[in-house]
């Protein structure tokens, strides 16, 4: 296994770790809220790090498998929705939007499969490459304002650091739902599977 892809297996397995830091303070006590905050915005970082480089690796050195093409989208959806069922749990993130987000990611992933098996990956756009980035940010802001809430928890500020993360995670599940759109679109302009047996 080349590198590119041992970086993404690291983000398969640094996404259930997430998890867990995430939920330190509330299986444990209030005493392990501050190690919780520390750890899952550390565990966040090292995740989007290897996704950057995973890819800018493959692509600088010829590296790109099979087994990449494949891995890296679903080890995005695996780390990414840890993110957010932690953060709608926690009542962070509001619930449509996470229900949107899950929804799409489940669908493009059913739609890469029929692409693959018609030869044709499916391309990135716009809107794809600013959903990840919102997805990113969101993310981050996420676990920042839960670590903020238990360090200032009466401080002024909160109630605006609240509405905003608010429109940040509207802005992800809107360009969360465009890319798809924009995907399907793509798709049925090309016909790439009106050939498939039903």
């Amino acid at each position: 296994m080349n590198i590119p892809n041992k970086l993404t297996v690291s983000r398969l397995i640094m996404a259930p770790m997430f998890f867990i830091a995430f939920h330190l303070g509330g299986w444990f006590g209030e005493d392990f809220q501050t190690l919780s905050s520390i750890l899952t915005l550390i565990l966040w970082a090292c995740t989007e790090l290897t996704d950057l480089l995973d890819g800018q690796i493959a692509r600088r050195r010829n590296l790109v498998t099979d087994l990449g093409k494949v891995m890296d989208p679903f080890a995005d959806t695996f780390s990414r929705l840890t993110y957010f069922v932690c953060l709608s749990g926690a009542g962070v993130m509001p619930l449509w939007t996470f229900i949107l987000i899950m929804w799409r990611e489940f669908s493009i992933l059913f739609v890469r499969m029929l692409m693959m098996g018609k030869g044709k990956p499916v391309a990135a756009n716009l809107w794809g490459k600013s959903k990840a980035v919102l997805y990113a940010i969101s993310g981050a802001l996420g676990i920042l304002y839960i670590a903020l809430g238990n360090w200032f928890s009466d401080a002024p500020f909160m109630e605006g650091a609240r509405i905003g993360l608010y429109v940040i995670f509207v802005l992800a599940a809107l360009s969360s739902v465009m890319s798809f759109l924009t995907y399907i679109k793509a798709i049925i302009r090309d016909g790439s599977l009106s050939t498939m047996t039903r």
